[in-house]
């Protein structure tokens, strides 16, 4: 797909998700009335409803969606390994069990320091992985101790959530699937300094990432650190990913998603023109899967991360399935002769004319029988 079809389909998603998330609920906003709720600010119910709960939560899930789609990219890229999302590496389950932990046991803290704590506990997950495999010089090994960090992590939070009572209980949940339910301007202007910290980093990390994608030997030959580049893609990513979990809660899969949409649909691109991909096709997938998390139940709203769940795994297995196209060299195998040929070795010089190279019986070559 060129670069100006891929334009026009992401747009063409985006804007149709806007529409349907500043005007269908209740009440209907017509499309064409649109303009004039927002310009206006109208003290009226719409522009009550439009301009300080679904205009907020569109802005949210939009910079939530480009912030995991572009971290799910820094780490496939520096651990070279597709499958390296935040979920898998404990980095989404430690920023969880950060802000968790003084809910349960009810400490009063500030506002502001949630994403403090998620950034610790995203940290945290993330570097005891890497410790655990040798700071990813195998992907394989990554891949694995990432898994099982993810499921220590998980396994504290499931101790936090016994501890907790009922009501307790019920916000922690909510929050421990993803949510952008009842989101403000607040919690928009929240993200707005992390973000000033990490698209520089991102910026200045981006033209290592498809040298470490070569691999750690080769990074090295071009005068690559690769142990200090690595734990720098992963605090770019702990950046990117915790103050996104600080408000939202972890939102499943997007980070896994957007890169893979990316790749498939610009298959010669490096990670520095993947990059703003991932973050557009993030913002989507969030902003499309926020759409049935607020109506398909109404008036009950369901998560965004189970939408994103729900429907980024089969599409990303279907992308990494599909991704063995001509990008994707294959071996060439040996044909297999028809019955009763005989299949020339490799390097087997071609037989010289006469009757006993043919074989006996056969003629030689321009001889009559």
């Amino acid at each position: 797909m060129s670069h100006r079809r891929h334009l026009l389909a992401l747009g063409g998603l985006l804007t149709a998700a806007a529409l349907a998330t500043l005007c269908l609920g209740t009440p209907v906003v017509p499309p064409t009335e649109l303009p004039g709720v927002l310009l206006d600010g109208g003290d009226g119910l719409a522009g009550v409803v439009v301009g300080e709960l679904r205009l907020p939560r569109l802005v949210l899930a939009l910079l939530a969606g480009a912030c995991l789609g572009a971290a799910g990219l820094v780490l496939q890229e520096a651990l070279r390994n597709d499958l390296a999302v935040p979920e898998m590496l404990g980095v989404s389950s430690g920023a969880a069990l950060g802000v968790a932990a003084p809910l349960v046991l009810a400490l009063t803290l500030p506002t502001a320091v949630a994403p403090l704590l998620a950034l610790a506990g995203a940290a945290a997950g993330g570097v005891l992985t890497l410790l655990a495999a040798g700071f990813g010089r195998s992907p394989s090994a990554v891949l694995l101790t990432g898994a099982a960090v993810s499921a220590a992590l998980q396994a504290a939070l499931l101790v936090l959530m016994v501890l907790a009572d009922q009501l307790d209980l019920q916000v922690i949940y909510r929050y421990l699937l993803g949510s952008l339910a009842a989101r403000t301007w607040s919690d928009v202007t929240g993200l707005g300094p992390w973000l000033v910290v990490a698209l520089p980093a991102l910026v200045l990390c981006a033209p290592v990432l498809s040298v470490l994608r070569l691999g750690d030997d080769d990074a090295e030959a071009l005068g690559v650190r690769t142990r200090r580049a690595r734990l720098a893609a992963l605090a770019v990513a702990v950046v990117l990913i915790a103050p996104v979990v600080a408000v939202c809660g972890p939102v499943a899969w997007v980070g896994f998603l957007a890169p893979h949409l990316a790749r498939r649909l610009l298959p010669g691109a490096d990670a520095v023109g993947r990059l703003p991909w991932a973050a557009g096709w993030g913002a989507c997938v969030v902003a499309v899967a926020d759409v049935p998390a607020r109506l398909a139940l109404g008036p009950v709203e369901t998560p965004v991360g189970a939408w994103t769940a729900l429907l980024g795994v089969p599409a990303g297995v279907a992308l990494l399935r599909a991704r063995r196209g001509p990008h994707t060299p294959r071996r060439a195998g040996r044909r297999r002769p028809p019955d009763g040929a005989a299949a020339p070795g490799a390097g087997d010089p071609a037989p010289r004319g006469g009757a006993a190279a043919a074989g006996p019986g056969a003629a030689a070559p321009g001889v009559a029988s």
